[in-house]
């Protein structure tokens, strides 16, 4: 399996960014998809996830009502982050990753991305 991120680059307080995540190689029907992000310095954390099979979703606390988590329609292997109201907390290097169903923990997750850098700056 392969994953890789792209969309990230620089974007405006208040503004938004959305980040494609596509993965390849992916054989299940069943698994879970989640966006995490490390920032310099700090412990990478999880920002939001979703099912492929199921409506659960998750989000931090922190990127509630302003990322949402979603899979194309047509392009099955693409999952989206769009980012809105982006605020100087937000930048960070974002990774998506899947787990072979719906997981809890990062541990969990098997296959990553390489990361997309976001940068938020007026």
């Amino acid at each position: 399996v392969q994953l890789e991120e792209s969309g990230g680059g620089l974007g405006q307080p208040g503004g938004s960014l959305k980040l494609s995540c596509t993965a390849s190689g992916l054989t299940q029907e069943y698994f879970g998809i989640g966006g995490f992000r490390q920032a310099p310095g700090k412990e990478r954390e999880g920002v939001a996830a979703m099912s492929s099979v199921t409506t659960r979703l998750y989000y931090e606390d922190s990127v509630k009502g302003r990322f949402t988590i979603s899979r194309d329609t047509y392009k099955k292997d693409t999952v989206y982050l769009q980012m809105n109201n982006l605020k100087p907390e937000d930048p960070a290097v974002y990774y998506c990753a899947t787990a072979p169903g719906w997981s809890d923990y990062e541990f969990l997750y098997d296959y990553w991305g390489r990361g997309t850098q976001v940068t938020v700056s007026s």
